[in-house]
């Protein structure tokens, strides 16, 4: 696969970013936010907040700044708001509400940037850890979500990425069970600083480790509901 076949290739090729300047291996994590009209108010504001707290915490830890890329995806509509940086280059966007809640194609849109990635890092010999795709999502799907759920059964069976789901108030856990192998969390209130915090410790503890070795995550007490 060439640049002209891949939509998402278009990275920033200075900085940390440059598999030549930094070859370390990746460890790849994929936010996939739901910006639904439903997120109006202090819901978007605190998801906001939290994006920023999760750039600060892996700046601080040069290691993880090597190692951990990030992208966002967003829905609805399902779009790549940020693709793969290293924290150096990664910037959180300013996320308004908007849309519907098509989480189907927002899944599938999330799937193919990671596989279009690590086909990069294996063009590039770059070494990579098990990706992590997070979804956070407040209310139900309105599209049809069965071949998302699917695909991630699969890609979950074949260790191709680890799928997390983090119910925020309003969301349809009952449908999130249906989509995600890992059993879905609940989100205390608006408690999206405590999630990021747990979430760049648990980036950092991955991008610490031996790429293939399992990592003991801690318990994401403070911010889910139990």
């Amino acid at each position: 696969m060439n640049e002209n076949d891949n939509p998402f290739a278009a990275q920033v090729a200075f900085g940390t970013d440059n598999f030549a300047e930094n070859p370390e291996p990746r460890c790849p994590c994929i936010l996939l936010l739901d910006r639904s009209g439903s997120m109006e108010g202090e819901p978007i504001e605190q998801l906001n907040a939290g994006l920023e707290t999760f750039r600060e915490e892996l700046t601080a830890d040069t290691l993880a700044g090597k190692r951990v890329e990030t992208a966002i995806v967003t829905f609805g509509p399902p779009n790549v708001e940020v693709p793969f940086h290293t924290v150096e280059h990664f910037v959180p966007p300013a996320l308004s509400a908007q849309g519907d809640t098509p989480l189907g194609a927002a899944v599938t849109l999330a799937l193919d940037l990671l596989e279009a990635r690590k086909a990069e890092y294996r063009a590039n010999g770059i070494a990579f850890y098990r990706p992590w795709v997070f979804l956070l999502t407040d209310g139900e799907p309105t599209d049809d979500w069965r071949a998302a759920a699917a695909r991630i059964a699969e890609g979950e069976a074949n260790k191709k990425f680890a799928f997390f789901a983090v119910g925020i108030e309003g969301a349809n856990m009952d449908v999130l069970r249906q989509i995600s192998v890992r059993m879905p969390l609940g989100l205390q209130g608006l408690k999206f600083r405590e999630l990021f915090q747990w979430l760049s410790n648990s980036m950092r503890s991955v991008s610490q480790s031996t790429p293939g070795t399992e990592v003991k995550l801690q318990s994401p007490s403070g911010w889910a509901l139990v």
